[in-house]
């Protein structure tokens, strides 16, 4: 497992906590993953051409294209359904958008609350969890995908870990890459989350 990511970021993760403050951060998000990440083939589809303009001179979007945001009570409903509270930047994430499928990196989806799940009862945990903890005799990795909530996949996939709660109530979050086996670990969902953003600029 490689040693924790420390983000000289960390002003800007922190506030990451209230609904409001994640949708300005997601609208910069989208902005710096249009500019930079995206195909043509999506700006076509999500774009005007004028904002597709306005982009490319440095503008501003002015429409939200995110999800629409999760009700307090889907969000309750979700905790309830996995028999925990979630961590402050969760709830508000999931408060600003439920759900984000325009992730940097190897990730297709930060999921909605209907998808978000104990790794343990995925089928990325189906696989994984006997793999390591059988055939690579990895307890390590094992134990952590037994207790971890899987919270957005595609060829990699982000965990949250009950087990490591900071003192603002945040759980520690990991991302795994499968084809590499490597593991690395971030002090919160939105540092981890943030870990993309920079990688975009």
């Amino acid at each position: 497992m490689s040693e924790m990511h420390e983000s000289n970021e960390a002003a800007v993760t922190a506030v990451l906590t209230t609904p409001e403050a994640w949708r300005g951060y997601l609208r910069r998000y989208d902005e710096l993953y249009l500019r930079n990440r995206a195909s043509d083939q999506e700006l076509f589809d999500l774009l005007e051409e004028d904002e597709v303009e306005a982009l490319d001179e440095g503008g501003r979007l002015e429409r939200w294209l995110g999800e629409e945001p999760a009700q307090d009570e889907t969000v309750a409903a979700a905790e309830g359904r996995l028999g925990v509270r979630f961590p402050p930047s969760l709830r508000g994430f999931l408060l600003a958008s439920d759900g984000w499928i325009r992730v940097s990196g190897w990730v297709d989806l930060v999921y909605p609350c209907a998808r978000i799940a104990w790794m343990r009862d995925t089928g990325a945990g189906a696989s994984l969890i006997p793999l390591y903890g059988e055939e690579f005799d990895n307890d390590e990795y094992a134990d952590l995908f037994r207790r971890s909530m899987e919270v957005a996949a595609g060829e990699d996939v982000w965990l949250l870990d009950p087990a490591d709660i900071g003192p603002d109530g945040e759980w520690a979050a990991y991302l795994f890459t499968p084809k590499y086996g490597d593991l690395r670990k971030f002090t919160s969902f939105p540092t981890l989350f943030h870990h993309g953003y920079k990688a975009m600029e």
